[in-house]
């Protein structure tokens, strides 16, 4: 017997909703895992930012990784994974222009 037909039988109606309801009950744990300063990265593996702060469903990032000295925000459905103090994107996640590259514009 699957989860959905376990709950199905003890509720005695059909499940409406579990699997939204499960994938935002994880969506919100990861949430919650994310601190201010941590690294961020893309799927790549490069450096994208660090965490200023979690808002709503959104990442902010620190103005100082930003080329253009404003805070951006990335979305919470664009991350991959969490591994230590480090966030990892999604292949594809939207990254806004200017990010992680201050330090080649400063030093060039």
């Amino acid at each position: 017997m699957t989860l959905d037909e376990a709950w199905t039988h003890a509720r005695g109606r059909p499940l409406v909703g579990y699997k939204q309801r499960k994938t935002k009950g994880f969506y919100m744990f990861e949430k919650l895992r994310i601190k201010e300063h941590m690294e961020v990265a893309n799927a790549e593996g490069l450096h994208v930012g660090t965490v200023d702060a979690v808002e709503n469903d959104a990442i902010k990032l620190t103005k100082s990784d930003s080329a253009d000295d404003m805070h951006h925000f990335l979305s919470l459905d664009d991350v991959e994974k969490i591994d230590d103090n480090r966030i990892y994107l999604k292949e594809g996640a939207r990254i806004p222009e200017g990010l992680g590259n201050k330090a080649v514009t400063e030093d060039a």
